[in-house]
């Protein structure tokens, strides 16, 4: 008997999870048969990503091999960790770390909170033709690509025919050695992306500020609050999840600093500060062709921004209850 009700519950939960199963497909048909405009609308951007972002993951595990393009992927041998352990161990690990992280900070703490201020400030331009004026003036530089960007820095901070060094030398300062000088590259690097994309990160919090009930700044100023008071204390609490978001991202791609900007910007005599992780990939796997090598290093890379990414999101969502998820 007691052989007979063991079978008879396992049968029960058997056809209780197929049922399960079945009206879990059942209803995913039903609700792509109902929404299969939004389903066709997401579905280049699902595929794009599929494609050329998660499909060549695949090759992430070159990283462990002694890849050599004549056996394939597949066909290499095996090495294990060897890869890190030559990165990890090689003299030049600390400094790449270090100007890594030093440049991605220096960008944070000067280019993060200005596109704040300046969002702020135009919500409290009242003249239309000013503001739109000023907006179209810093959202411009966005459009200019990295390599015209580069040349125009490049072209201001010449020694013998820069704008900027001849207006320095017109008030009788002395220019120092901007595109040369090692100790003068990150405040090149920073500066330059400060006002190439200052203006447009403006736009992100101009939509979260334009949220702002009027009715709490009505109140305010029944109570007698100044503008700068209502600003405090009204506008900046509301932007504040989306500053969150935004921080936790950055954050997250610290150690992403892009090599295009850094190897314009580059040359032998500023490189003991220029040269970061993403210019050493580059440069040993593209021009020196130690594919394995170079993935390795940019799997270390990534990994780093994943556990920073993650803890960030994780003392965001205990301290403010703001999170990515």
């Amino acid at each position: 008997m007691s052989t007979m009700s063991g079978q008879t519950t396992s049968n029960t939960k058997v056809s209780s999870n197929r049922n399960t199963k079945v009206s879990i497909s059942g209803s995913l048909r039903s609700r792509i048969k109902k929404n299969w405009e939004l389903y066709l609308f997401i579905a280049p951007a699902f595929l794009y990503f599929l494609i050329f972002q998660y499909g060549p993951m695949y090759g992430i595990q070159i990283a462990f091999k002694n890849f050599t393009p004549s056996k394939g992927i597949f066909g290499s041998d095996w090495v294990g960790f060897a890869h890190f352990e030559r990165f990890f161990h090689s003299y030049y690990f600390w400094d790449l770390l270090w100007n890594t992280f030093s440049l991605s900070l220096y960008e944070l703490a000067i280019g993060f909170p200005l596109p704040i201020i300046l969002a702020l400030a135009f919500n409290e331009v009242r003249n239309g033709f000013f503001k739109k004026s000023v907006q179209t003036i810093t959202y411009a530089p966005h459009f200019i690509s990295v390599v015209v960007m580069a040349g125009m820095v490049i072209t201001f901070l010449s020694p013998s025919s820069g704008i900027i060094v001849k207006l320095m030398e017109l008030f009788g300062i002395h220019a120092p050695a901007f595109l040369t000088d090692p100790s003068w590259f990150k405040t090149v690097y920073v500066f330059s992306g400060v006002w190439q994309n200052t203006g447009w990160g403006t736009i992100i919090y101009l939509a979260a500020l334009s949220g702002v009930d009027p009715q709490l700044h009505e109140a305010a100023i029944v109570d007698g609050a100044s503008r700068f008071k209502r600003v405090i204390h009204i506008n900046l609490p509301t932007i504040i999840p989306t500053i969150t978001i935004l921080l936790i991202l950055n954050v997250g791609n610290i150690l992403g600093v892009g090599y295009e900007k850094v190897l314009l910007l580059q040359n032998p005599l500023n490189i003991n500060s220029s040269d970061v992780i993403s210019t050493f990939v580059y440069r040993t796997g593209l021009v020196s062709a130690q594919y394995s090598f170079s993935t390795a290093v940019g799997l270390f890379n990534s990994l780093v921004n994943a556990i920073l990414l993650i803890s960030v999101n994780k003392i965001a969502k205990r301290t403010s209850q703001t999170s990515l998820w």
